[in-house]
Formats: structure tokens, C-alpha cells, sequence
């Protein structure tokens, strides 16, 4: 028995698998239907409102085009509502594919220079937050991130917010946006006041950038959990530091194609990162706009390896074991994915 699944079975038992999302931004996370619902409401920010466009506006050329579209998309989130229907739709997105609880990304700073009050942002957080375990079985937690081209001023204001409003769900601390020119360590004061009220950090770093960037943001934030991460891979010093101090990196394949990183799946390194001993989630990062699904990105990943059954439910158990969640959760989550493996183990003998 080899353990190996192809077809229908992998798809089948990829998506029996219980699964967290680790690396998504809420504004990314817009299902095509609800960006052309608010360009058609907000014609002025520039986002297409014909779904043939709307796709050419999701092609890519490079993370600086994905960048000025991305920030146009989110122009268009302006009150509670828009925020409600995100939280709400990237649910049930999450719940189609068994995805039981999610930490998303979201960018305060960004909403209230669009003009969006705190109140208006915090409570569509809220009501989504709730609305997502009610109506579809998904748990949401918070991770608030500096958008890093807009400096330290924006890391100034986005600490002070998750502070004084610690909502319900926030568990940590991000910095995104572009890597090149924009040094990790210029944020260090803003993640050491976040980490030391009890947030944990999850920068981006490694994404766009090489080694130098993934070491900084260990050293001088204090990275629990990286951002993509996959710029390590040129440097085995820094794998196995990764990999000695169990930091997981949130992996996004999919997304590391469509803006260019990569020329495929085949030629990511993610085969690098987990024969070093990384400890490699899997994740959508922005799914609709990359044509990206949880799922998905599982079977692509499994495919190109040629990963087994019992390989597949590891990258599952590695996403598990490096949420916030509380530990009695990760518990009967990890007893729930041996139990698929189970199933499938017996099912093939």
C-alpha cells in the first residue's frame, strides 16, 4: 500500500480533512460577485464592473500591479455593512471547503484613511465574527497588520487601534504590503508594544524579498509565525533556524505564481522548505483574486510533490499546531484529521 491518491479520491479526501486558514486578508478574501457589487456602487475608485474586465484587472503582471489593485479593491470598503458582508462571505467560502476556523488579516489603517470610522470597522468585525459561527460552523480571529509602505506613522496608529480596542478575536500583529524598500526593522517598537499586551507577531517577510528580510523579522520582530517566508529557501542556515525554532511559515503557492515569484507550482520551493524541516502551512492569501481556493491549494501542492495521504494531513495537522487557537481545539481538530487518515488508510488496504 503506497499511501498515495489521485483523482477523485485526493479530492475527496482533501477536502474531508478539517482545515485552518492561516494567511488571508480580509479585503483579498471578496468573492468576484461582491467586488463588482461594490465597483458598481463606488464607480469612482476605478475597479471594473463588467466581469470580463474585472478578471483582466485579477491578471497580474507583477506584486507592484497586484499591489495598486488590491488597494483600489479595498477603496471600495467604506462602511459596517461592506465589512459584515466580507466577514460573512469569506465564511461560507471557508465552511465549502471544511475550513472550521480562519486568522484574518485585516488593515485598520487602510480603512480609516479610506474614511471608514473605527466604530463602523469594529462593529462589522463583531457581527461577522458572529454570523460566521452561527450561520457556518467557522470560528474567526483577528490579526491587525501595518501596511508597510505607508511607514512608521501607519505602524504608530495601527498598534495604538489594536490596543485601545482589543476586539473580540484579535490574536495578533502583522505588517504587509511591499517588501522592497521597506526594512522590518524600522516597525520593531510597534511589535514590541504589541507582543508585550499579549499579541503574538505574524509578519510578512520573505515574500518578495530573500533571506535578509525572513531573518529580520525574526530578529527585530519577533516573528512567531512568518508571512510566506519562502525567500529562505535559498539559505540552509536560515531553514534549519526556521525549523530548530519551530516557526511555521504561512506558504501561499498559488499566490507566489500569480504575482510572479514563481513561474509554477513545480518550481516553488516549498519541496526545498519541508526537506529542511520547515514547518509549512498552506494558505490562500487573497483566493478570488488568484483564482485560489483552500482546497486547491492543497491539491496542487499534493499533485506536483507527489505527497501521500499521510503527508497531506500533515501540512493540515503543521496549520493546526501553529494557530492561536486554544489548545483543547487544536486537540479535537488534530484527532479529526487522524481520523480521516484513518478512514482513508483502511479504505486503501
Amino acid at each position: 500500500m503506497s499511501g498515495f491518491l489521485t483523482g477523485e479520491a485526493l479530492r475527496a479526501f482533501v477536502h474531508a480533512l478539517p482545515k485552518v486558514e492561516l494567511h488571508v486578508h480580509l479585503v483579498g478574501s471578496a468573492s468576484l460577485p461582491t467586488v463588482l457589487e461594490l465597483a458598481r456602487r463606488r464607480p469612482s475608485a476605478g475597479v471594473p464592473t463588467a466581469p470580463e474586465a474585472l478578471a483582466e484587472f485579477f491578471t497580474f503582471r507583477d506584486f507592484p500591479h497586484f499591489l495598486r489593485n488590491y488597494l483600489a479593491v479595498t477603496s471600495l470598503v467604506r462602511d459596517t455593512r461592506d465589512i459584515h458582508t466580507l466577514v460573512t462571505g469569506l465564511a461560507a467560502d471557508l465552511a465549502a471547503q471544511n475550513a472550521r476556523y480562519a486568522e484574518v488579516t485585516v488593515t485598520p489603517y487602510n480603512h480609516l484613511l479610506d474614511g471608514m470610522t473605527g466604530d463602523d470597522l469594529l462593529t462589522g468585525l463583531a457581527t461577522g465574527r458572529a454570523a460566521a459561527k452561527a450561520e457556518h460552523g467557522v470560528e474567526l480571529a483577528w490579526c491587525f497588520d501595518i501596511p508597510g509602505e505607508k511607514g512608521v506613522v501607519a505602524g504608530r496608529e495601527t498598534v495604538v487601534f489594536a490596543l485601545r480596542e482589543r476586539p473580540e478575536g484579535l490574536v495578533s500583529f502583522g505588517l504587509g504590503g511591499p517588501e522592497v524598500g521597506v526594512g522590518r526593522a524600522q516597525f520593531a517598537p510597534f511589535f514590541t508594544r504589541a507582543r508585550e499586551a499579549g499579541l503574538h507577531s505574524v509578519p510578512h517577510a520573505g515574500e518578495t524579498t530573500g533571506p535578509a528580510t525572513v531573518w529580520s523579522a525574526v530578529h527585530d520582530l519577533g516573528a512567531e509565525r512568518i508571512g510566506h517566508g519562502v525567500g529562505a529557501y535559498t539559505a540552509p542556515a536560515l531553514m534549519e533556524y526556521l525549523a530548530a525554532q519551530g516557526i511555521p511559515l504561512e506558504v501561499c503557492p498559488t499566490s507566489n505564481v500569480r504575482t510572479g515569484q514563481f513561474p509554477s507550482i513545480a518550481a516553488h520551493p516549498i519541496r526545498r522548505l519541508l526537506d529542511h524541516g520547515v514547518v509549512v502551512t498552506l494558505n490562500t492569501d487573497d483566493p478570488p483574486m488568484f483564482g485560489a481556493t483552500l482546497d486547491g491549494e492543497y491539491l496542487a501542492v499534493a499533485e506536483t510533490l507527489g505527497l501521500t495521504a499521510s503527508e497531506i494531513a500533515r501540512l493540515a495537522e503543521n496549520a493546526v499546531h501553529a494557530s492561536f487557537l486554544e489548545p483543547a481545539s487544536k486537540a479535537a481538530l488534530v484527532t479529526e484529521i487522524k481520523e480521516i487518515l484513518l478512514q482513508d488508510t483502511e479504505h486503501l488496504a
